[in-house]
């Protein structure tokens, strides 16, 4: 095997199983830090939390993936709960159809994400930007800045109760994941994505409609959002005006973690759950030190920073 076959190797064996080896050394010294980190009823707690990171995640593994990024997800998790809650609480619509409507408001909202970036010719990150106070600032005026109560019980059943012990939200978070990995690994969709990300021009030029593929990459995101805002409206029975303010930048950082390349064209879902767990033993055990959540914040941006450098370095270095 030649030197430079030989680097390329090594680079993917560190892109595959450094998230592997992250999460495990967390979770040794979380262990030896707090007696309680392995207690039952503290796996599941950490299990509540991820579960909604976990599913927009996946959302944006898919958007990483083709070289883009999506900035809004917060908010849009924030204007998708926040339809929910305000169909069923003031404009007398059943449960069932302002969950839909929800859903509906954040996935258009993504499209129209995709359809920002690829007809008006501009980055992910000032498009998506763009959107993110935008649909924040939408959230603040249906809901005069308070939040959303009474919602019907009915409407946070998943995001609150649990079955054999295991939070509902868990088992979204699962279905959604697979649903992904499928769609990733086992469609045309996917592979168009990977071709994307790797080289836009080249998958131009071979026939695949990058425009639509992005288009339809956000408009997942912007689906996938808006479920994770089902489901944090379930824990927290309420709507929040700032709610989920700086979950992207979680989402981001454990896709990063999972080894997926911020350049695109490299990465995978099974990475992004380890990302995920990552993200949710980390922020557990900082809780169970009792780390106020400034620090918490602290630590997440320096994470943030870390990953970024290492995908440059191993990209430099192997690519």
């Amino acid at each position: 095997m030649s030197n430079e076959k030989r680097a390329v190797s090594i680079g993917h064996l560190i892109q595959r199983f450094s998230p592997i080896f992250i999460l495990l050394l967390l979770i040794l010294v979380m262990s030896l830090v707090n007696e309680h980190f392995f207690q039952f009823a503290n796996m599941i707690n950490i299990i509540r939390q991820t579960a909604f990171l976990g599913v927009v995640a996946m959302g944006m593994t898919l958007v990483i993936l083709t070289a883009g990024i999506d900035l809004s997800v917060g908010s849009l998790m924030a204007i998708s709960a926040c339809v929910m809650g305000v169909a069923a609480t003031e404009w007398g619509v059943p449960p069932a159809l302002a969950i839909l409507l929800g859903i509906l408001a954040g996935t258009v909202m993504g499209i129209l994400n995709g359809v920002i970036i690829t007809k008006g010719k501009i980055q992910p990150f000032i498009g998506t930007l763009g959107m993110m106070v935008m649909a924040r600032g939408l959230v603040l005026l249906i809901t005069g800045g308070l939040a959303v109560r009474d919602i019907p019980e009915s409407m946070l059943v998943i995001g609150s109760q649990r079955l054999w012990g295991v939070p509902y939200s868990a088992f979204v978070f699962m279905v959604i994941a697979i649903i992904a990995w499928i769609l990733l690994n086992k469609t045309t969709l996917g592979r168009n994505v990977m071709a994307v990300g790797g080289n836009a021009e080249a998958s131009r030029t071979s026939g695949i409609r990058v425009d639509r593929t992005k288009i339809i990459v956000y408009g997942l995101c912007g689906f996938a959002a808006a479920i994770a805002g089902f489901l944090y409206m379930g824990r927290v029975n309420s709507v929040p005006p700032l709610m989920a303010t700086g979950m992207e930048l979680q989402a981001i950082t454990a896709v990063a973690l999972g080894g997926t390349s911020l350049a695109g064209g490299n990465g995978s879902i099974v990475g992004t759950i380890i990302g995920v767990l990552t993200i949710g033993v980390l922020n557990n055990g900082l809780q169970l030190m009792e780390f106020s959540p400034a620090w918490q914040q602290v630590i997440l941006g320096g994470m943030i920073i870390a990953v970024v450098i290492f995908d440059s370095w191993r990209k430099r270095k192997f690519d």
